[in-house]
């Protein structure tokens, strides 16, 4: 029995930009109305889209995603995961950026074990990169403070645009008082929500 193909795209943040996992979805064949975007953190799975889309899957189904740190960035749950998919919902997983990852055809013994040690190691990695920019985010917020830099309450409601004015910031396109002044906010509270924002990211 011939099974759907899903794709499921995710990215951190409002902002950031899936095209690069979309034309990857596209070109593996998985038709549009099959592509699940989430812009969620990766820190757990507690993702509504995602839940839906693996209580969908079905035996035969093929749940395809463009790298192991776009299911998740916790190791165990990573592994707790696609146990779930592949055991229980008995569907395939392929990962595009790494072929040894895709679980469509049958496997000998080697192979499997190739996969799995394959697997550990890539979700270890996707864990360790986001613990390390959590790291990165809490020096720079006390370095930020030593220089007395004061991190107030945030207003309850930011603009619409407050992230394309924080990503134009962040990338030298703009001034601080640029930004916050399209914002319509101070400048202490623009930067304030940018370094969260950032924080909360991944």
């Amino acid at each position: 029995m011939k099974g759907t193909i899903y794709g499921y795209v995710r990215v951190s943040t409002q902002e950031q930009n899936e095209a690069r996992q979309l034309a990857a979805m596209r070109s593996f064949g998985v038709a549009e109305q099959n592509i699940i975007v989430e812009k969620l953190s990766g820190k757990d799975f507690n993702r509504p889209r995602y839940q839906r889309l693996t209580r969908t899957l079905r035996r035969s189904d093929v749940l395809v995603i463009k790298s192991i740190d776009r299911l998740g960035r916790n190791y165990t749950e990573i592994l707790e995961q696609w146990a779930i998919i592949t055991k229980e919902r008995e569907a395939a997983i392929v990962v595009l950026d790494m072929p040894l990852l895709d679980t469509r055809q049958g496997r000998d013994l080697t192979s499997t074990l190739i996969a799995d040690i394959v697997l550990q190691l890539l979700s270890y990695v996707a864990q360790t990169e986001r613990e390390n920019i959590r790291r990165r985010q809490a020096e720079g917020i006390a370095a930020a403070k030593d220089r007395g830099v004061r991190f107030g309450p945030l207003p309850r409601a930011l603009p619409d645009h407050f992230d394309a004015a924080r990503r134009a910031w962040r990338d030298g396109q703009i001034t601080l008082r640029a930004a916050a002044e399209l914002c319509g906010i101070p400048k202490s509270t623009f930067r304030d929500a940018a370094v969260r924002a950032e924080a909360s990211s991944n």
